[in-house]
């Protein structure tokens, strides 16, 4: 099912007369998201993503715009009349139920030609179950599962009704790393099985990159950018975007563009035709600095880490905003350090300029 954001806006009125004014969470955000896909809301805490959530499942009313499920507008339909399933941070189970009475319990409220069978119930619990692979924990209840257990027992708890649409809000923050990346495999396996259109919420770029068709970059209730993962994380919009996707972060040098040379401090260290002359922050992923004899910018030398596979040469330089630099070279480079220096070349496809004004994005 395709899903269409319109200028969908949701303000919080102040509290009580000491109010400090209205907060607008969620700022005139149009988006469409295709049928099947699976849609990465991203951002820090406050950037209005699980509101846009809330807004879609019908838990929150937009103070504006408008919001279709296929060509059904559903902005003022209640969330039982939408199809969505929702899965909560918290997984929200009920502790005296059954794995079994827990994911048939959407299904019991079904009335006239909608009615279920206890049987019939009981197929869709265990072929909901069967997906996310609890098939065998039907008689236990949440408190005898696992962290991940319990969040598989949600997710079939909001695939039994086959939703239309799939919302997951923060569905991996509650479980340990490794467990997290086995879940979030899983939500991708099950959702490429059902092709239900899904969007979840989360704040971890890594998780959202690695799974998504879509990301879509929030801040303070604004589309920052919108695209594939890898796509935004090569070409990104703006510096507000460049630095918040990326392990380890982007490194934001103050820097100056004169006759088409970009100049760390004093040195000229690449050169970027078309860009105007003046200050610039040159931003330069990890895997842009590449360790040579005689490369143009040099930095101060602290160490190599070797973090398994990754090869991280530690540096710094004063231009620098976020230190330490932490280039990621390969296992078998050479690093000639001199007097405490190592010297690098950058890769112009991993350098971006920022106005220092807008934080826009220039080009060269």
């Amino acid at each position: 099912m395709n899903v269409t954001l319109e200028n969908l806006t949701k303000v919080f009125p102040a509290r009580g007369k000491k109010g400090s004014g209205d907060v607008t969470a969620v700022k005139d955000f149009s988006l469409r998201i295709p049928d099947g896909a699976l849609v990465g809301l991203l951002g820090p805490s406050g950037c209005g993503k699980s509101t846009t959530l809330n807004l879609l499942s019908g838990l929150l009313t937009p103070t504006g715009g408008r919001i279709y499920f296929g060509e059904e507008e559903v902005t003022r339909l209640p969330p039982e009349h939408r199809g969505v399933g929702l899965v909560f941070q918290n997984y929200a189970l009920y502790p005296h139920m059954t794995v079994q009475q827990n994911i048939t319990f959407p299904l019991e409220n079904r009335k006239g030609k909608d009615k279920l069978t206890k049987k019939e119930m009981a197929d869709k619990a265990l072929e909901a179950a069967k997906l996310v692979q609890i098939q065998d924990l039907m008689d236990r209840k949440p408190k005898e599962l696992s962290g991940g257990q319990q969040q598989r027992v949600a997710i079939a708890r909001a695939l039994v009704k086959m939703p239309g649409v799939l919302l997951l809000d923060e569905p991996l923050s509650n479980l340990d790393a490794r467990l997290r990346l086995q879940t979030r495999e899983e939500i991708r396996r099950i959702q490429r099985s059902t092709g239900i259109t899904t969007i979840f919420v989360t704040h971890d770029q890594e998780e959202a990159m690695s799974i998504s068709d879509l990301i879509v970059v929030m801040k303070e209730g604004v589309i920052q950018q919108t695209g594939k993962p890898q796509q935004v994380y090569d070409d990104p919009a703006n510096l507000f975007v460049a630095r918040f996707l990326g392990t380890p972060p982007i490194h934001v040098f103050d820097a100056s563009v004169k006759n088409k040379t970009l100049y760390i401090g004093e040195a000229p260290v690449l050169p970027v035709p078309g860009a105007p002359d003046g200050p610039v922050y040159a931003a330069v992923r990890p895997e842009g600095f590449v360790p040579e004899q005689e490369g143009p910018l040099v930095c101060q030398f602290h160490r190599v880490e070797v973090m398994g596979r990754d090869v991280s040469l530690v540096a710094s330089h004063p231009n620098c905003q976020n230190t330490p630099i932490r280039a990621i070279i390969r296992a078998q480079t050479d690093v000639h350090a001199q007097d405490g220096r190592v010297r690098f070349r950058l890769d112009p496809g991993k350098v971006f300029l920022f106005d220092t004004q807008t934080e826009a994005r220039i080009r060269f």
